[in-house]
């Protein structure tokens, strides 16, 4: 899938906090001629978690540092920001995948808590498939709160994406039934479906959801073919913990992360990968409709880590 926009400035400015603080930290710690000694790798490996990368990505780090110190392929210590940058790409390339339309209609099921993003994600998507010239619906399935119906819907006449509805109040599964023999009927090429992000209980959400997810696989044997948790990036420790509520309960494919865009520290997508182990399938770094964007490392690494 390809977005409107391009990773770009965009990217690079929405890090800038994490940027700044990056480049202030590391030249202070990597002046060139000071000694590889176990102060230098302490004090770096706090900084790399002060820059919420996480201490098991700090960890690795750092033990990717002895190695090439001891192998002879770094002598000084300026040497290691080059390094830093390769380990960073090689460490997030496999987790970057794209959203792919192999199905017809491809579901796709968003999740995640309220406030984060999510109804305006699932609007984002919409609309980067329709620039696509896919012919696309939406579905309110969070049917709890009349706000969230009426937020899709305003994004949905301002895309011009059709969204599929009920009353607030009404059963989601219904919904989901209705949007499901919509898509089917219309032959669209994609179904996004929006659900609730709290009920009463966690319990109540969790069972709600999956039983969601069994109603779309009983319309549609192997759907839904993407479930994608949109995190909240300044959350913190708080979104791994919903994204592994998420996974158990409906089983994730990837994540979006939204809100990237200088009130966090870049380094979280790093933990994201570490300790979710899912793919990163976007990032969200505005409010804009085009400000949802691929994840690509390379890039990312560039608006992250300054050359110098």
């Amino acid at each position: 899938m390809k977005f409107l926009a391009s990773f770009g400035e965009r990217l690079r400015s929405g890090l800038s906090r994490s940027r700044e603080f990056l480049a202030t930290e590391l030249a202070s710690v990597l002046v060139p001629d000071r000694p590889i000694d176990d102060a230098l790798y302490a004090e770096l490996e706090d900084l790399l978690v002060a820059a919420d990368l996480g201490a098991a990505v700090a960890a690795d780090f750092v033990n990717r540092a002895r190695e090439e110190v001891m192998f002879g392929t770094v002598t000084r210590a300026d040497q290691l920001r080059p390094l830093f940058r390769r380990f960073l790409t090689e460490y997030l390339t496999p987790a970057a995948q794209s959203l792919e339309l192999v199905h017809r209609p491809t579901v796709i099921l968003m999740l995640g808590v309220n406030g984060s993003g999510k109804t305006t994600t699932s609007a984002k998507i919409a609309a980067a498939f329709k620039a696509e010239g896919r012919t696309v619906l939406l579905a309110a399935a969070d049917t709890f709160r009349a706000a969230a119906i009426e937020q899709l819907e305003t994004w949905g006449r301002r895309i011009d994406v059709e969204v599929i509805r009920q009353a607030a109040g009404s059963d989601p599964a219904a919904v989901v039934f209705d949007a499901l023999k919509a898509a089917l009927a219309r032959a669209v090429d994609v179904l996004i479906i929006d659900t609730a992000g709290r009920l009463h209980t966690k319990t109540n959400l969790m069972t709600e959801l999956a039983k969601l997810k069994r109603v779309i696989e009983r319309q549609l044997p192997g759907a839904p073919h993407e479930s994608l948790i949109v995190l909240d990036a300044p959350t913190g420790q708080n979104g791994f913990a919903q994204a592994l509520q998420f996974h158990e309960a409906v089983g994730l494919t990837g994540v979006v992360l939204t809100k990237l865009d200088g009130t966090a520290k870049g380094g979280i997508v790093l933990r994201i990968v570490r300790e979710l182990k899912l793919p990163i399938k976007a990032i969200g770094v505005g409010e804009r409709v085009d400000d949802l964007q691929p994840f690509e490392p390379e890039r990312f690494v560039d608006a992250l880590v300054p050359r110098a």
